[in-house]
């Protein structure tokens, strides 16, 4: 029995623009398992949003298009259902918590309602029933249901972030995708969203892929962690694997810029330079003009993906004497 509930191969995007094509996913290769949680890193344009869009066939086309690749959630390959299929998926198996919550509701109908018509439209539910789900999700983020009929600029930041949260959950979703869901919120109410995400997610059992670009939200909430750059996952492996044995120069480098309590550090270690035009992507590896380690074979051809452990795996040549033989 396979107990992934989503495995994407070799996924290809790529945006046609009138300056030329941007190559915003590069083949990547990600597992996740039943019930757990994949935190997505990387530095803004690396393709974190571009792969979450993937998954939900919601790359906009013009410009964008998924050029080759799988994506099996629980067994089906998405890129061969229809679009009513998919719209089938969408919010009732598959949910995603979009960035920004100011942007993410209408304005124009009541929380209450934007909640019970996710739940009329998958679980075929009466007007009344519908209600009564709408105001146990708005209960169990944090929201008293007496607030079923007020509209979204009469709720903060945080709140309305619940709210969308409530939106994604209520139907139960096998695999959750939240992009950046605490960016726009103050280091208090992110505290709170992250635990009522979680606390859902386990009661629910929900797989979750997590995008961020704060490792600390990762440490604490994410059983695996892919780190993304430049359109592709240099490194991925279990939480322990990347936060105690990282290997890749540039998940060392996003280490090395964390402030650390327990040493006294006058300046932080930024990464020189800026991640590579995707529309004029270097041959070899594309973190090679930044990388401290460089070595010339670095920009000669593609790099491959080392098996360092049962778990870890780098895309990188320093390591590529170093395969381990998993049986």
């Amino acid at each position: 029995m396979n107990d992934n509930i989503l495995e994407i191969r070799n996924l290809r995007i790529q945006y046609k623009t009138r300056k030329g094509i941007v190559e915003a996913v590069n083949g990547i290769d990600l597992t996740i398992g039943k019930g757990e949680t994949l935190g997505l890193v990387g530095e803004t344009g690396a393709g974190k949003t571009t792969t979450a869009l993937g998954i939900l066939q919601l790359i906009p086309d013009p410009p964008g298009k998924i050029i080759e690749g799988e994506i099996f959630f629980d067994g089906t390959d998405l890129l061969k259902l229809s679009i009513s299929d998919m719209r089938k998926i969408r919010g009732n198996s598959i949910s995603m918590i979009f960035q920004d919550p100011m942007t993410a509701l209408n304005p124009l109908m009541t929380v209450g309602n934007q909640i019970a018509e996710v739940i009329r439209l998958h679980d075929k539910l009466s007007a009344q029933d519908a209600t009564v789900k709408s105001q146990q999700m708005l209960e169990k983020v944090g929201i008293p249901s007496e607030r079923f009929n007020e509209y979204p600029h009469q709720f903060s930041g945080g709140m309305k972030q619940r709210v969308v949260i409530a939106i994604a959950l209520a139907c139960n979703p096998a695999l959750l995708i939240a992009d950046e869901p605490t960016t726009a919120l103050d280091v208090t109410i992110q505290a709170q969203v992250l635990e009522i995400m979680n606390n859902l997610k386990n009661e629910l059992n929900t797989s979750m892929i997590l995008i961020t670009h704060d490792l600390g939200i990762v440490a604490e909430i994410c059983e695996k962690v892919a780190i993304m750059y430049a359109g592709e996952i240099i490194e991925s492996g279990t939480a322990e694997d990347i936060f105690d044995r990282a290997k890749h120069p540039y998940t060392i480098g996003l280490f090395g810029a964390i402030p650390n309590l327990d040493e006294d550090t006058e300046r932080l270690i930024p990464i020189a330079g800026l991640m590579p035009d995707p529309m004029a992507l270097p041959v070899g590896c594309n973190f090679a003009v930044r990388c401290p380690r460089k070595m010339p074979e670095c920009e000669l051809g593609e790099i491959p993906t080392v098996h360092f452990s049962e778990s870890h795996y780098i895309k990188c040549l320093l390591f590529k004497d170093m395969e381990q033989e998993v049986i």
